[in-house]
């Protein structure tokens, strides 16, 4: 008889990571203490709790959980319909420039030196903080990082020219010739945790808000810049990785602050 124990293992020989495994179990855990029998109608009762009480995107993660246990049932024509993420037409926290120069510039003027190029690395590369621990003083030497995409597409992440040669004479001032760039107090590589974490101490610490002092605002900033100076969305859509440049298109929108600002300015009748 198949049961949760044996979906578990159904589900471990899909090489789905952990996270998703944790999700997926806890969702038909809960589905099972609440309701007697999978039915049409217990489904549909659980797909109405849980839009009631949890975003979409967490909506849709637990239903493609209960669809999984239902096609591995034999039951696929109960499974459910994802709900529809309704797309914002605004970007929200997203560091301004003017914080993210101040931030850069407070961070050089403690001496915090490894910080100030983890926060223009981020800015100024689009790297996502599991590639930014990645990259390694030959990289920087060489000026860019070859990555390998889901897909097993090919992304070069491009170090500027001008960061490149700062990095360097740190580098250099620091004696370090090659391993990873950014250390963590140990000197073993940085964790993506660690940098979030110290992100949001310094955020803090220089009364910034903290909404929008984390690793992937930073990426943001640099497609938004990037469009500003160089409007070609497709370029762009290369460098920072997406699959389809729809996932670009964001980009061409204002964020929530700068609509504010432009409809104060605009909006005088």
């Amino acid at each position: 008889m198949k049961t949760e124990q044996t979906f578990e293992e159904h589900l471990r020989k899909g090489n789905l990571s952990e996270n998703t495994i944790t999700s997926y179990l806890w969702t038909i855990n809960y589905f099972h203490e609440h309701y007697d029998k999978i039915s049409k109608d217990n489904l549909l009762a659980y797909k109405g709790y849980l839009m009631e009480f949890f975003k979409p995107k967490t909506v849709n993660l637990r239903i493609q959980g209960i669809n999984k246990y239902l096609e591995y049932l034999g039951k696929e024509k109960l499974q459910l319909k994802a709900v529809k993420v309704q797309q914002k037409n605004f970007l929200e926290n997203v560091i301004s420039n003017a914080d993210y120069k101040f931030l850069k510039t407070q961070l050089k003027k403690d001496g915090n030196m490894e910080w100030y190029f983890v926060v223009w690395y981020l800015a100024a590369t689009g790297a996502r903080v599991s590639e930014l621990i990645q990259i390694k003083i030959e990289h920087v030497e060489i000026g860019y990082f070859d990555l390998y995409t889901k897909g097993g597409k090919l992304r070069r992440l491009y170090i500027p020219k001008m960061l490149r040669n700062e990095t360097l004479e740190w580098l250099n001032e620091a004696n370090r010739t090659s391993g990873y760039l950014f250390l963590n107090r140990y000197g073993d590589k940085i964790t993506p945790r660690g940098i979030s974490q110290q992100l949001k101490n310094y955020a803090d610490k220089y009364g910034l808000d903290k909404k929008v002092v984390y690793p992937h605002s930073f990426r943001h900033r640099y497609a938004k810049n990037f469009l500003e100076k160089f409007n070609d969305i497709a370029l762009l859509a290369d460098l920072m990785g997406h699959e389809s440049i729809e996932t670009t298109r964001i980009y061409l929108r204002r964020t929530a602050s700068e609509q504010q600002a432009l409809v104060d300015k605009i909006v005088t009748w």
